[in-house]
């Protein structure tokens, strides 16, 4: 069952975009969400994604997720609960897509890095970063910066997880520009966006760390939604090899997330009683998630990640080396060493100077990071595996 169709984004109803785009240039037969994705698809930032570390370092394994194809899966994810809710598919489509624009090489261990080292100068934070990117650093059209995405865009990018109670400095910057209402709730198709990037990276993740060898089924197994759906993949197929059996596990854990998500999400927006976006926004509360069952069991499902896989013994040090590496980074163009590419300096001021140095860095992929880092500071000690 669809929602009604007064909650879907609608393109023709968009509060538009900042700058004003005449038609005199060729657009083709797309209409606001669908150019908006495609700028996102073709921007710089998102090829970037290519080479950014996901869990895994990037340049280590061919199968291992990185940002991008960790952004394609949410998307695809994002794209089949929309569609199913009877929501705007392409805003969905590209708030999944960028969501990860903003982060820096070497995941959460170089954002951490980048927020530690340029603390005196507001900070770095990976989703203000995106919004960044996508009004001001990402510079392809003759007449503005930017990407000029519509307000329906930029708005799900910078409330996807909630109301924004403080945002960083570069999040207020592009709200500065165009007011993004952030103390309201988001879209449906942001707040679809946003679970499917928890969908992905739950369930991926979870194949990643089995193929890395961190994980182990016999451990996986203490975790009750894993061993529900490992003990029901037995029933219907007797004697699977355990290798096919992990693959049909993530397929069954996703369908089951999404299935959960849209059942709640209807039942949410029924008792919620809204009828237009607006009363979306104005709801209060979260109308896209898991039933409070199933959330339990998907935190649970969470602590486990985190304890086994990404604050493993096997990825501790490999996460210091790789914050190491972006912090001497910062230091070398910060102590005034070395200079910064012309198009990275950011007007006059202290303060714009390191933001221009976070600008350059957060924009490294994990293998360009590292080659820096041997030119400049000295050798890496990542080791031979992730």
């Amino acid at each position: 069952m669809k929602l009604a169709e007064t909650l879907a984004a609608d393109p023709s109803r968009s509060r538009g975009r900042r700058f004003a785009e005449p038609d005199s240039a060729p657009r083709g037969p797309r209409d606001a969400f669908q150019r908006d994705r495609d700028r996102i698809v073709h921007s710089v930032a998102f090829r970037r994604l290519r080479h950014k570390t996901q869990v895994f370092i990037a340049p280590d394994g061919d199968h291992f997720r990185v940002r991008l194809t960790h952004s394609i899966e949410v998307a695809q994810i994002g794209r089949t609960i929309a569609r199913v809710l009877g929501l705007n598919e392409d805003l969905t489509e590209a708030l999944c897509l960028a969501h990860d624009l903003g982060h820096p090489p070497f995941g959460h261990g170089g954002e951490d890095a980048l927020q530690r080292t340029m603390a005196d100068a507001g900070g770095f934070d990976h989703n203000a970063h995106t919004l960044r990117l996508v009004t001001c650093l990402e510079s392809v059209y003759p007449d503005f910066d930017g990407l000029n995405l519509t307000w329906e865009t930029l708005e799900g990018l910078a409330k996807h997880n909630g109301p924004v109670a403080s945002a960083p400095w570069a999040l207020e910057e592009a709200n500065a520009g165009f007011d993004l209402d952030l103390a309201s709730w988001p879209s449906l198709e942001a707040q679809v966006a946003a679970i499917a990037d928890d969908i992905a990276y739950d369930n991926h993740d979870i194949d990643d760390g089995l193929r890395s060898g961190i994980l182990t089924m016999a451990e996986l197994l203490d975790v009750p939604i894993v061993e529900r759906h490992w003990a029901a993949i037995a029933s219907r197929h007797p004697g699977l090899a355990p290798e096919r059996r992990q693959r049909a596990l993530v397929r069954d854990m996703i369908g089951t997330m999404v299935g959960d998500v849209l059942d709640e999400t209807r039942r949410r927006v029924a008792e919620a009683g809204v009828t237009t976006i607006d009363e979306v926004r104005a709801a209060g509360f979260q109308l896209v998630g898991f039933s409070s069952a199933f959330s339990a069991e998907e935190r649970e499902l969470k602590r486990f990640l985190y304890d086994r896989l990404y604050n493993s013994a096997a990825l501790t040090p490999i996460r210091i080396e790789a914050q190491r590496i972006v912090t001497d980074l910062a230091i070398a163009y910060r102590d005034g060493g070395v200079q910064l590419p012309p198009g990275w300096r950011r007007g006059e001021g202290e303060t714009s100077r390191l933001r221009g140095i976070a600008d350059f860095i957060a924009g490294m992929t994990d293998r360009f990071a590292i080659a820096r880092h041997e030119e400049l500071v000295g050798p890496v000690n990542l080791p031979d595996r992730f």
